[in-house]
């Protein structure tokens, strides 16, 4: 359900707030399904990019059994670590375990890991790989962690000005996180700001506290998802 949204939040930012993660988890997906079928009515194919990590769990397992010509859907990661699917680290692995499955399995998923040594030397073929896609994206579902980063877009990282200001054909980049596995690939900003519609499923009230400050210091180099809260987006919280 629509609630008022907090007064600190841009005025084309839509905000959904729901009783628990579950319902949460179940709106989102029902809302991500509608658009990409929206979007297959008036192209041959739709994309959609979603984030890794234990709060979209629910959701890509609730997407996976929406009622929609999957076959038709492209699915990729907004960012992924640079390890193997066998690593448990691996977004890919969790992409296919949750949301590839039941009426999602016939999806066609494009990784952004390949088997270069590196991020670094990855990164042309993970661009080469993701221009078989639908862009912009159809649908793009991000996260949030506490100090402000989104994707792989953390603050202060290596390529971070570069993964800001890339232009438009240029849809991934290198980089590295303050944790490990510290490499990364992650789609640019550009690429994640110009999707058709972007949502950011984040839970708790500390979430709510990071969204504030990133909206008071105004700084995309001091906390990275503030260059998604100046576009038009879809929030989805709840307590």
């Amino acid at each position: 359900m629509k609630t008022a949204k907090p007064q600190f939040l841009a005025s084309d930012t839509q905000w959904i707030n729901c009783q628990n993660s579950t319902l949460l988890a179940a709106s989102l997906a029902k809302n991500i399904a509608l658009q990409l079928t929206e979007a297959l009515m008036i192209r041959p194919r739709a994309s959609l990019a979603v984030s890794g990590g234990r709060t979209p769990l629910a959701m890509l397992e609730q997407l996976s059994l929406q009622a929609l010509d999957w076959h038709r859907v492209d699915v990729t990661l907004a960012d992924e670590r640079w390890v193997d699917e066998q690593d448990t680290a691996s977004n890919a692995a969790l992409v296919r375990s949750s949301l590839l499955q039941n009426n999602a399995k016939h999806a066609t998923f494009f990784a952004l890991f390949n088997p270069q040594k590196s991020a670094y030397l990855g990164q042309k073929n993970c661009q080469t790989q993701l221009q078989g896609m639908q862009w912009p994206l159809d649908v793009l579902v991000l996260g949030m962690g506490n100090d402000g980063h989104t994707a792989s877009l953390f603050p202060q990282c290596p390529n971070l000005h570069e993964a800001l200001t890339a232009p438009t054909s240029q849809l991934c980049i290198d980089t590295q996180a303050p944790v490990t596995p510290t490499q990364r690939m992650t789609l640019t900003a550009p690429t994640l700001t110009n999707a058709r519609h972007k949502h950011l499923h984040i839970e708790g009230v500390g979430k709510h506290s990071v969204l504030q400050q990133a909206m008071a210091l105004a700084d995309p180099f001091k906390m990275p998802i503030f260059a998604l809260l100046k576009t038009p987006l879809t929030i989805h919280w709840c307590p």
